[in-house]
């Protein structure tokens, strides 16, 4: 025992000392993130919407496309726990299956417009003449009006991609391309401000030193070093392609009205506001839970992420 204490006087003599020595920078980021309350909330939150969209159907066992006139626009009931629309057909099926669209419509955009936004910001703080068309390609989105301009895209295109994929795939791709290719300039800037700041540290500096090839620098040292930004975009991203898909099915551009999303169900349900309300307040809820819980545990994530907090 006396030789093992001689050994490591250190850990003998202060075990949080030895503690620290071992932790990792997920464990750290984790530890963090456990102590955001909204962080944890929302988390909770969102993976109980996910589980419910993908787990619902199979104890909620209703077809969302049954129809039965004689029970149209129905109230709260054992039988339809979220009434029916105007069509009989039981709004909690339609709801689960709404969700899961949009939630594949949110996950699939910001995949895109993460790519996309860390490939150019990547670029454009590393590669030093790519830096000014670069900033200038995303300034000219920044400055394009992008309601109408997805509006104008999908009026465009949306005949076309349904004549040749079918009317669910070719829309679907249509509104993931359209959301992902308009949303990826603020994760460029993030991107890009994070690898100019990388870029001048001591261990970029020894690796070009001793020869290391450019793309190698790029994938073992200023990527891993940039996460943080991008894993605050994806968070974010996802809030942002389910809200711009809501706003593009309830002007009427998105999915039909057979293949529901929460945003075409509102659409939907608004010229029955009046004799059933909750025809808008479910998708609508739905819609505010999960972008609200994106957005809480993208704030606990950003927290997390900042190695000054984690130091506390």
């Amino acid at each position: 025992m006396s030789e093992a204490t001689e050994a490591y006087p250190a850990a003998a003599a202060d075990p949080a000392k030895a503690e620290r020595g071992q932790r990792s920078l997920w464990g750290d980021v984790w530890r963090q993130f456990r102590r955001h309350r909204g962080g944890m909330a929302g988390a909770i939150l969102f993976l109980a919407i996910v589980l419910a969209v993908f787990v619902g159907p199979s104890l909620h066992d209703v077809d969302s496309q049954a129809l039965n006139v004689r029970e149209k626009n129905q109230g709260v009931s054992l039988l339809h726990p979220m009434g029916t629309d105007n069509l009989g057909r039981d709004m909690l099926a339609r709801i689960l299956a709404g969700g899961r669209i949009s939630l594949a419509v949110g996950v699939t955009a910001m995949l895109l417009s993460l790519f996309v936004g860390s490939v150019v910001g990547v670029l454009a703080g590393f590669v030093r003449w790519l830096e000014g068309p670069l900033l200038r390609l995303t300034d000219l989105f920044l400055a394009l009006p992008l309601l109408p301009l997805l509006l104008v895209t999908i009026m465009l295109f949306r005949d076309t991609l349904r004549a040749m994929l079918g009317p669910e795939t070719g829309i679907f791709l249509l509104i993931v391309f359209v959301i992902g290719i308009t949303s990826w300039m603020q994760t460029a800037r993030v991107v890009r401000g994070a690898v100019l700041s990388v870029k001048e540290q001591d261990f970029v500096l020894a690796a070009r030193a001793i020869g290391t090839r450019e793309r190698r620098i790029v994938t073992r040292h200023i990527l891993p070093n940039v996460l943080s930004p991008i894993m605050v975009s994806a968070t974010l991203g996802i809030a942002t392609a389910i809200i711009t898909e809501s706003a593009l099915s309830f002007l009427g551009l998105g999915f039909p009205s057979d293949f529901p999303t929460w945003g075409r169900l509102l659409y939907d349900g608004v010229n029955y506001v009046q004799i059933n309300p909750s025809r808008v307040i479910w998708p609508g809820l739905a819609i505010s839970l999960t972008v609200l819980s994106i957005n809480y545990v993208g704030d606990a994530l950003r927290d997390a992420l900042d190695p000054r907090l984690r130091g506390r």
